[in-house]
């Protein structure tokens, strides 16, 4: 992909940074309320965003493109800055963070196994997920505090997959034609995989947020073909196009 394609997205980084620097934090002394089931699932979410992205960024060096490794960085510090939002509202509501989980130890050494483009596979399961779950998280509580918290997140992942998209279908153009619609397959059923397994794991909390655990399947199994069909666009359609096509919080409405 041409390096502009990744300047333009810097530069929505920086922007979003400057932003989100000039915006005031979420009133936390308003405190939270939430049922038991749903701080122990935002618990959990809280350890997935938590992370110093050393090795994605690693990875990103080794690609030789300055402007791509940039957007990382910058990628990164959103992911790490919804850990904060996380833990502060976890706060709020009298509740600590978790010193791990076992899924994000499972996703964490998936991510690492080979190189950059199984770390990009890996983590859009992940942000795809985490769409549908901050969009139920935004929606489906009365709690202004956690509404808040919930859509700032929920606006960063949305630009985020389209980001991801770009880089995959790169990486993908670089393998033989034969091999890149076998690979999304495999990726889809990845991506089922988690979604059900976040489904039973957060079953309880999805229910208290109005969302049945076979919708939340449902629901991320549509984005998947949203995000397979931007990714193994044709090579002439540009980064806007994909961008446009790679969305998968739309169809998800």
């Amino acid at each position: 992909m041409r390096t502009a394609d990744f300047a333009r997205w810097t530069g929505r980084f920086e922007d979003e940074r400057d932003r989100r620097q000039a915006l005031d934090d979420p009133d936390w002394d308003r405190g939270a309320t939430l049922p038991p089931a749903v701080w122990a699932s935002i618990q959990r979410f809280q350890v997935g965003e938590d992370g110093d992205g050393g090795n994605l960024v690693a990875k990103a060096d080794e690609a030789g493109d300055p402007d791509y490794t940039r957007a990382v960085r910058l990628f990164v510090a959103e992911e790490q800055n919804h850990a904060r939002l996380l833990a502060r509202l976890l706060t709020a509501g009298g509740r600590p963070t978790l010193p791990g989980h076992w899924s994000d130890t499972v996703f964490v050494r998936l991510r690492r196994l080979m190189g950059l483009r199984m770390e990009l596979l890996v983590l859009m399961v992940a942000e795809v997920v985490a769409l549908r779950y901050y969009r139920a998280l935004r929606d489906g509580t009365t709690d202004p505090l956690t509404r808040d918290v919930a859509a700032r997140i929920l606006a960063d992942e949305e630009r985020h997959v389209p980001f991801h998209c770009d880089r995959l279908h790169a990486s993908l153009t670089a393998l033989p034609r034969p091999l890149r619609r076998p690979l999304m397959t495999l990726w889809r059923l990845l991506l089922l995989t988690a979604a059900l397994v976040v489904a039973a794991d957060h079953g309880r909390a999805l229910h208290h947020l109005g969302l049945p655990r076979h919708r939340f399947v449902s629901d991320v199994r549509a984005s998947s073909g949203t995000v397979v069909t931007a990714v193994l666009a044709p090579g002439r359609a540009t980064g806007a196009a994909r961008e446009r096509g790679c969305t998968p919080g739309r169809i998800a409405e």
